[in-house]
């Protein structure tokens, strides 16, 4: 397919000229127009993937429409084109997000060159942007986070949503198994099919067989109707066993027996029904510790264990606490009709230094309970509950962290201005040492991404400074 090329230039002698240069390549499909009104329509219309942009236009400088392409983030690539050719020029158009700068005259050579090279590096910036938004992300189907384990995750949910394996969650409680779950069966072909979750440990053992396969009226007391099961109900779509391991040994034989043939019998009935499920299963014990120790049979976790998904517990996810407080607490304010919009800095810094036993379910209660008790535009540490304001009345570095982040350097000293990076590193490098290392609470402290601290000292390192 053509490359699209659309070529702004005023002088339809010139413009002929630089179509009959592109003519010279099969690669390109080349539209032109004479004025500026007519390129900006063209790119409201369908941008093209390169723009020939002459600076001086008849009704309007051609600097306006090139800062227009950065304003709107257009997918097209700019070249300029000027017979008014300066270095400031040429500085400002490249500022503005032109590629390149050719000044009148140039040959057909050179042009296409600029072409080439200008098409290959949209290339590259789309590749760059896609591998961005498939594996820098802080929102995913339901999931919170930016730190490297949970990259890892969405990664996993990625690469197995497309497949039927069964797939078999980990992790402590309130880490997001069934949140997980969900977001595969969300990236999946199933999706618009059911997803029905089903937590082993809450229902009574005499009625998880019913509860999955479902029973006929009369089957046992209290079977006044005939009733579908989990696994019917689920059929096209994804069924989900939580914590699966609780689940009793019987049951598992006849779990085990269901996965093998892909049929289920009804509690009380003699029929048979062919479902088609794919299984997702969870627990936040150590499944092969149960197989182990007799408690969960061996064929079966053989069955369940195809991909293994682990979540990491919130206090390995330092990098993404400050992400689900600020979300969690607009969420909440919103839903409350609170003005609570921010945390003080001793605030922030208790709630940092918490390592969440109870992992995101309990980052959630806390600032649900914070918000609902509290007024005003501004989380302090008075407001914050037990148990994250026990751990900080015994003492914990956290304060005077805090406190000692106010004496970071000023801008300005005895030998007058100094440079930003110099001054930025140096605020950086304090908050860090102030919070012991943790450059996650220094991040939240300075109010940045702890993401944004990291690739600067990667870049302060391989600049040697």
């Amino acid at each position: 397919m053509k490359k699209r090329v659309l070529l702004v230039e005023d002088s339809p002698s010139l413009s002929a000229v630089y179509q009959g240069y592109l003519a010279n390549s099969e690669e390109y499909g080349v539209a032109a127009v004479e004025t500026g009104r007519d390129a900006m329509v063209k790119l409201t219309q369908a941008p093209p993937q390169l723009l020939i942009l002459d600076l001086k236009l008849p009704d309007m400088n051609g600097m306006d429409i090139l800062k227009h392409i950065k304003a709107q983030d257009l997918p097209t690539e700019v070249i300029v084109i000027t017979a008014h050719g300066s270095v400031d020029v040429a500085v400002d158009a490249m500022h503005n997000g032109a590629f390149d700068f050719l000044v009148k005259p140039f040959d057909a050579k050179r042009l296409l060159v600029t072409c080439e090279n200008a098409l290959q590096h949209r290339e590259l910036a789309q590749q760059v942007q896609t591998y961005r938004d498939s594996f820098d992300r802080t929102h995913y189907e339901g999931f919170i986070g930016e730190s490297l384990p949970m990259q890892s995750v969405y990664r996993i949910i990625d690469s197995a949503a497309s497949s039927n394996a069964t797939v078999f969650v980990t992790g402590e409680s309130g880490t997001g198994k069934e949140v997980c779950a969900s977001a595969i069966h969300q990236r999946s072909p199933r999706a618009k099919k059911p997803f029905i979750a089903l937590n082993c440990g809450a229902i009574p053992k005499d009625l998880m067989e019913s509860e999955i396969f479902g029973h006929v009226k009369g089957a046992f007391t209290g079977a006044s109707t005939t009733r579908e099961g989990a696994a019917s109900q689920a059929d096209g779509g994804t069924l989900f066993l939580d914590e699966i391991c609780e689940m009793d040994l019987e049951l598992q034989t006849k779990l085990l027996r269901f996965i093998q043939t892909g049929t289920v019998q009804a509690v009380g009935g003699s029929e048979t029904k062919q479902v088609d499920v794919r299984f997702v299963c969870a627990t936040n014990r150590d499944p092969w510790l149960e197989v182990q120790e007799g408690r969960f049979r061996e064929d079966l976790y053989y069955r369940l264990h195809v991909i293994p998904v682990h979540l990491p517990p919130l206090r390995e996810r330092e990098t993404d606490v400050k992400l689900l407080m600020d979300s969690f607490l607009r969420q909440y304010a919103q839903e409350e009709g609170k003005e609570l919009t921010n945390f003080s800095s001793e605030a922030l810094s208790m709630l940092m230094s918490y390592d969440w036993p109870g992992n995101v379910r309990q980052l959630q209660n806390i600032i649900r309970n914070i918000v609902v008790l509290n007024q005003g535009s501004e989380v302090t540490a008075e407001m914050i509950p037990r148990p994250v304001c026990d751990l900080a009345s015994r003492g914990t570095p956290a304060a005077p962290a805090a406190a000692n982040l106010q004496q970071a350097p000023s801008v300005s000293g005895s030998g007058g201005v100094r440079p930003l990076w110099e001054v930025e590193r140096e605020a950086i490098e304090h908050a860090i040492a102030a919070c012991e290392g943790n450059i996650p609470k220094a991040a939240a402290l300075l109010d940045v991404s702890a993401s944004t601290i990291y690739r600067k000292r990667e870049k302060w390192e391989k600049n040697g400074v």
